[in-house]
């Protein structure tokens, strides 16, 4: 759909950026913080790039003021970041650790004073390997009345300043990297272990939402979903039907289950015929199906589309990503008797071989507005790079305002076209560790100085991106620096 003239960003829209606790914090054990299976994982070795970890990460425990202020000059409107949960419970349950809950109290306090919005994820991948150890973590359902008292304990210790919670992020990375290719905790490769845990991270996300919402706190609260929008390599009707089979495959599984209740037949019935369908008891239905426990928006991770062809029962099956910042080094996956991932001639792609589709953001806005009718707050986007930091401390890193800004336009035709699209929190403010490629894969408007053989300095430098989103901002999104 064209339009004669675009829809103005709303005067409310949160423009803002996102982190996660582990990829930034370090100070992995002051503070009374525990050990999370993150925190283990890493020193599997070849697990990560040359070894690295968040054990000091970016200090952003030791320097989250400095990051403030920077995000105040940049004139951000909205900060997402995650509670690590073994600095509230180190064990992942028990007493609550003050000084954990302190650290988050101060961060939440000194947003507010800036005028920045705090956006709260509860779990950003950092279970406490405590819990691990005791019961499988994800595997028990141990897990639900452990995960609901850990966020219980956020809502009344910052309810009264926090208006957005995000629950569970990227369930469907973490589920299957961590229990399909092993390149995640706790390493497993086993699917039907994946489908029996990812239910019963289906089963928390329900119930905390329910919870909150029966407990009349303020604001709203909702999972946020990678989502890659599957497009047919061609008009091919066997193609059509990959693409279809893609999508609730690899996106409705999970969305559906956030908004409906259920998942979709397809899979269902194809999980059946594998032998790989979780158990679910009536207690699981009606939980799963009240409206209680349905999310207030969706909050969506978009990073690229995936084009996809048909693929045959004796067809190609699932590859690792992608890890060593080389284009071209991807190889062929897919799942056999649904879909193959197919080359689309239409897109670049980035270092890492992931398309760069701005358009395919629009198309995601859409369709989940189509199909769940539901806000939307986009919770990541962004582009990994190599930067270069000058001689003089500046980042010359057009590349990112080209791709940022071109993700902005999407947006903005996507509200044109009815979307509601609360914010837009890019990843990531600053740069951090990348979970499987180190420091080198930089997403950041600001530059840290660190690698992975030495922290250096750790001093930050605003890149020229820094700047053109603060234009960006100011100008509610009229003014994306582009040339008259």
């Amino acid at each position: 759909m064209e339009h004669k003239e675009l829809t103005a960003f709303p005067k409310s829209f949160l423009w803002g950026s996102a982190s996660a606790a582990y990829q930034i914090e370090g100070a992995y054990r002051e503070g009374g913080k525990g050990l999370s299976v993150w925190d283990k994982f890493v020193r599997i070795p070849g697990k990560t790039y040359e070894g690295t970890n968040g054990d000091v990460a970016v200090d952003h425990y030791h320097r989250y003021q400095e990051d403030v202020d920077l995000m105040a000059e940049a004139g951000l409107k909205a900060y997402r970041f995650s509670i690590a949960w073994t600095r509230i419970f180190p064990n992942g349950k028990g007493e609550p650790n003050e000084a954990g809950l302190k650290f988050y109290d101060d961060l939440i306090n000194d947003l507010i004073a800036h005028k920045i919005e705090p956006v709260v994820t509860i779990y950003h991948w950092d279970l406490p390997q405590a819990l691990q150890d005791e019961y499988g973590g994800w595997e028990s359902r141990e897990i639900i009345p452990d995960f609901l008292n850990y966020a219980k304990t956020l809502f009344d210790r910052y309810g009264d300043r926090v208006r957005y919670w995000v629950t569970l992020n990227e369930q469907n990375i973490f589920m299957q990297h961590g229990y399909l290719m092993a390149s995640h905790p706790p390493a497993v490769k086993d699917p039907k272990r994946m489908y029996a845990a990812n239910h019963i991270g289906n089963l928390v996300n329900a119930t905390v939402i329910k919870y909150f919402h029966e407990h009349g706190y303020q604001g709203q609260i909702g999972p946020s979903f990678a989502y890659s929008p599957a497009y047919p390599a061609d008009a091919a009707p066997i193609n059509q039907l990959a693409a279809d089979n893609a999508e609730q495959f690899n996106s409705y599984y999970w969305m559906d289950m956030y908004v409906f209740g259920h998942y979709p037949d397809l899979i269902r019935k194809w999980q059946t015929e594998q032998g790989l369908a979780p158990e679910i008891t009536e207690a699981d239905d009606a939980l799963l199906k009240d409206p209680l426990s349905h999310p207030d928006f969706m909050g969506l991770n978009y990073y690229q589309t995936n084009t996809v062809a048909a693929n045959p029962l004796d067809g190609v099956g699932m590859a690792a990503e992608n890890t060593s910042g080389k284009k071209g080094t991807s190889k062929e996956s897919g799942v056999p008797g649904l879909f193959k991932m197919a080359k689309n001639d239409y897109l670049q792609k980035t270092d890492w071989d992931w398309n760069i589709d701005p358009i395919g953001l629009r198309i995601a806005l859409r369709r989940i507005n189509s199909r769940y009718q539901l806000p939307v707050l986009i919770t990541e986007n962004g582009l990994g790079a190599f930067d270069t930091l000058e001689a003089d401390h500046e980042i010359h890193d057009d590349y990112r305002i080209h791709f940022l800004r071109e993700h902005v336009k999407a947006i903005h035709e996507a509200i044109s076209d009815g979307v509601d699209v609360i914010g837009y929190t890019t990843w990531s403010f600053t740069d951090l560790l990348s979970w499987l490629n180190g420091y080198r894969k930089r997403y950041g408007f600001v530059y840290v100085n660190r690698d992975e053989e030495s922290e250096k300095d750790l001093a930050r430098y605003p890149k020229d991106s820094f700047y053109w989103y603060k234009q960006v901002i100011a100008s509610n999104g009229e003014d994306l620096g582009e040339q008259k």
